[in-house]
């Protein structure tokens, strides 16, 4: 038990590590893929019967959505942030959904338009 305290103690730090050094962008693509390995651990949990740990797993992706949601510029960003908005609104209510539910579908779902938005994401990256 203590080697996973400290693996999971030194992924946390690396985590944050990146976290920082990242620039803007880097730091959306951080949280889409967080997003999505924090739904995947749901859709584990669930198979497994872990309905305590597939909760806090669906939180905690709630939370990444609503911060990639609260990061849109509105104004700046017309029709598209005003999309993206809908949409991270949707996949919010869909988890909600999905942990009340012990349902795997909406948990796919999510997975499968966070995916399209962070390869989208990627390929708009700045070239360095």
């Amino acid at each position: 038990m203590h080697a996973r305290n400290l693996a999971n103690q030194y992924k946390q730090t690396g985590a944050a590590s990146a976290a920082l050094d990242a620039s803007p962008h880097q730091l959306i693509a951080i949280m889409l893929s967080t997003a999505r390995e924090r739904i995947r651990l749901a859709l584990a949990c669930l198979e497994r019967g872990d309905v305590p740990r597939k909760a806090h797993a669906i939180t905690d992706a709630c939370a990444i959505i609503g911060g990639l949601n609260s990061s849109l510029n509105l104004e700046a960003g017309g029709e598209i942030a005003d999309g993206l908005s809908a949409l991270y609104d949707y996949c919010q209510r869909r988890l909600l959904e999905a942990n009340l539910n012990n349902d795997a579908s909406p948990l796919r779902e999510i997975d499968d338009i966070l995916g399209d938005i962070e390869g989208a994401w990627r390929q708009i990256a700045p070239k360095d």
